[in-house]
């Protein structure tokens, strides 16, 4: 069994189901709501894990009940939690605003963030994995701490790196494979970059800019999550020795599945719904 460390942000996600985003002004009335525990690191964890991973994940939480209801979830889904509660702070939550055609807006807010030292405690799982999936929920001092670990034992890193920001020199030249979404693309200095796989949405992903993996054609439902999906599915195959054509494959797979439902947890696949439906083509 593969196993995948992943360092990232968990907290409470809250959807707002709308027909359309708003026009400046405007007041619109949402037609539903619904609650559950996310994050892009969190989403990559469960992704992983059923995709048969054994999945061990690092994030801060506050002393609060959604840093409680997110140790149950995570107990419930199998994945090894490793969560610093820091006290006095508010375990990130966030407002996500979906509209008739599955697409939407997210805006974050939380107190409970990882520091660098946090990261000590987590050398030993760092150190038994086959990879390393990090992403920009967590400061560049957090993830300069788990890169410079992960390439003492010689652990393959998989950046993620959303939300769009710069990629530190240090971290991009020691990164295997960086993953950013169209946007994200844009911040990404392709001279320190090894291997770059950019997610296209409903067009599937590119390896380097030039050789494209096509996505499966599906009604999309709920495209949040859809990376994190890919991201996490993605870091299985490639710690189980896939080539990176292969690996794309399966996580555009993953990916499409997850857009097809509502929400993100219930959306996110497991391994023998995503390899059948390879199989069915």
């Amino acid at each position: 069994m593969s196993k995948i460390s992943v360092i990232g942000l968990c907290g409470k996600s809250t959807f707002m189901y709308v027909d359309h985003f708003h026009q400046k002004g405007e007041t619109i009335e949402a037609e539903s709501v619904y609650s559950e525990i996310g994050g892009k690191g969190s989403n990559q964890a469960i992704a992983a894990k059923r995709m048969g991973a054994s999945v061990s994940f690092l994030a801060a939480i506050g002393d609060d009940e959604t840093g409680q209801e997110c140790k149950r979830v995570y107990e419930e889904n199998g994945v090894n939690a490793f969560l610093v509660t820091k006290k006095g702070k508010i375990t990130p939550f966030a407002f996500i605003l979906k509209d008739k055609h599955g697409e939407n807006l997210v805006t974050e807010y939380g107190t409970a963030v990882l520091e660098a030292d946090d990261v000590i405690s987590f050398e030993e799982e760092i150190a038994s994995s086959d990879i390393l999936l990090i992403g920009h929920e967590v400061p560049d001092e957090v993830n300069e701490k788990a890169v410079s670990i992960a390439k003492k034992y010689g652990i393959k890193i998989i950046l993620n790196p959303a939300p769009a920001r710069n990629i530190p020199d240090f971290i991009a030249e020691n990164t295997y494979i960086v993953t950013p979404n169209e946007h994200e693309s844009k911040f990404v200095n392709r001279e320190k970059i090894k291997l770059l796989i950019t997610t296209l949405g409903s067009k599937g992903c590119s390896i380097n800019d030039s050789d494209f993996v096509p996505a499966m054609s599906v009604k999309a439902e709920d495209t949040t999550g859809a990376g994190d999906t890919f991201n996490g599915v993605l870091s299985v195959c490639i710690a189980e020795g896939m080539d990176i054509k292969k690996a794309c494959r399966m996580a555009v797979k993953a990916s499409g599945i997850s857009v097809s439902r509502r929400y993100v947890l219930n959306a996110i696949p497991y391994r023998n719904e995503i390899e059948g439906d390879l199989n069915n083509e």
